[in-house]
């Protein structure tokens, strides 16, 4: 009997960055991004911010190969959805993605805008969607501003322990920039959600 061979399908490899962000790795085959990291391009209202960060494993070694997708309400709280009721936003997609393995610190880079809150009683925050290699199902978070008085109300958050809190919470780095940096396991682990 002949020994199959496995197939991408069959595996857990670093495909998907060079997919899905083939601009970003510099790929010239005809394979363009369908969202890249610059999300405030363009004629956007909103107060533009940078997100930076890295993603970190159990014994916080930087990881060169993760990607990184947000997807965010507008200025105004509104997502880019049909199924927003409150109508088309200003032309802002919110959705952005970014690999680790361009950047010489392994950092994912979202130059974008501060969200509004999406609903009453919710802050303003960016849901994230972590994926690297060697995970079969990908990672779901949060990405909350420190500033937000609706933090103190907001049903996603105040559902996380008080302790783990912090692991949702960016960090300031300055006037409109943001550190926040994903633990995947360890005593640092960000908090992640199930779908």
């Amino acid at each position: 009997m002949a020994k199959s061979r496995q197939t991408p399908s069959q595996t857990v490899g670093p495909y998907f960055a060079y997919g899905l962000t083939p601009e970003q790795y510099g790929y010239q085959h005809g394979l363009r991004s369908l969202a890249g990291p610059d999300m405030a391009a363009g004629d956007v209202e909103g107060l533009r911010v940078r997100i930076e960060g890295r993603v970190f494993d159990g014994a916080d070694a930087p990881i060169s190969d993760a990607l990184i997708e947000i997807w965010q309400a507008d200025a105004l709280g509104r997502y880019a959805h049909p199924a927003d009721p409150r109508g088309r936003n200003s032309g802002f997609t919110g959705f952005g993605r970014c690999g680790t393995g361009i950047d010489p610190r392994n950092r994912f880079i979202f130059d974008t805008i501060k969200p509004g809150a999406p609903a009453d009683g919710q802050a303003p925050h960016l849901n994230v969607i972590v994926m690297m290699r060697g995970m079969l199902l990908h990672a779901f978070t949060r990405i909350y501003f420190p500033d937000e008085a609706a933090n103190a109300t907001d049903p996603v958050l105040n559902r996380v322990p008080t302790d783990r809190r912090s692991t949702l919470i960016a960090i300031p780095l300055g006037r409109d920039a943001y550190r926040f940096d994903i633990h995947m396991q360890g005593e640092r682990e960000t908090v992640f959600f199930d779908v």
